[in-house]
């Protein structure tokens, strides 16, 4: 599909192929047409953050994330200043692959907690922190919700609209949201809060994968490929096109089965399920209104 305008918008995270090298990732998006690729830090910090810039950019492509910041609910000192340390250190990461995005998950309950709100209110004080940092390098973060069942280890900010509560204390330019369809498929409100974030101009990111059942033990690896499970992923374009999101289109999936085959028949895969089932369908061919004229 290389060359294919139909690709434009399209961006691989880097997860969703992740048997693949960082050049490898670079090479087969460039030769895929792919333009995007949203990177993880563990991955990039190996192969060295400079180093990895000028790879994707030689490769002509735009990073369009940096996965992760966040995991600020700790409540001891030391913890806390370390999470702040680690945030401006991936604040830094970010402007150096040149993506105004550095996604945060923002923490789960701290051992022995049972106080959510209190999780939330540390979320937002550590936004206080290091939100202007980010944005002296141009980096915008964007506050990820995911699914419930992620609430108490990994993210207590579970829906649309409590990312949003939070994001909307600051300047939109310094903080906006992620809308991931994984995590918000089942909330019947995610309509009317991708409007909101669209009006207040907070969409910082658009991802995709697709539910599938049953999950598996620990439920982190357990994205589907596009087109394999409950999601209508059209409608969740349709819905951040209408709220004036057009940047770009990532598909971030989790999925051992994915990374046991060959990672150039994944991404064409994935480019192809991406084209049928995420763009808008194509209009049908005119019918003619009456026989053809016999003199041509």
């Amino acid at each position: 599909m290389s060359g294919d305008r139909r690709l434009d918008r399209l961006s691989l995270n880097q997860e969703t192929i992740r048997q693949w090298s960082l050049p490898e990732l670079a090479e087969g998006c460039a030769a895929a047409g792919v333009p995007g690729v949203g990177l993880w830090r563990a991955p990039v910090r190996a192969y060295g953050v400079e180093a990895a810039a000028r790879l994707v950019r030689a490769a002509g492509l735009t990073v369009t994330s940096l996965c992760r910041g966040g995991f600020f609910t700790a409540v001891d000192p030391a913890e806390r200043a370390a999470a702040l340390d680690d945030n401006r250190a991936a604040i830094d990461e970010a402007a150096t692959l040149g993506t105004g995005t550095l996604v945060l998950v923002s923490g789960g309950l701290p051992t022995g907690s049972r106080d959510l709100t209190g999780a939330r209110e540390r979320i937002a004080d550590a936004l206080a922190e290091v939100s202007p940092y980010a944005a002296e390098r141009g980096v915008r973060l964007a506050i990820e919700p995911l699914h419930p069942m992620y609430a108490a280890d990994r993210c207590v900010v579970s829906t649309l609209a409590q990312a949003l509560d939070l994001a909307e204390r600051f300047p939109a330019e310094r903080v906006g949201v992620v809308v991931d369809s994984y995590h918000l498929w089942w909330d019947d409100t995610v309509a009317a809060q991708i409007a909101r974030a669209g009006a207040g101009g907070r969409i910082a990111a658009f991802q995709l994968a697709d539910w599938i059942t049953p999950l598996p033990a620990g439920v982190l690896l357990g994205r589907g490929q596009l087109g394999d499970g409950s999601i209508d992923l059209r409608w969740f374009r349709e819905r951040v096109d209408a709220a004036g999101y057009d940047g770009p289109i990532e598909v971030e999936i989790f999925n051992p089965a994915l990374w046991e085959r060959d990672g150039a028949e994944v991404l064409a895969e994935v480019a192809g399920r991406y084209v049928s089932l995420v763009l808008p369908e194509p209009s049908p061919s005119p019918v003619p209104s009456g026989p053809p004229d016999p003199a041509g």
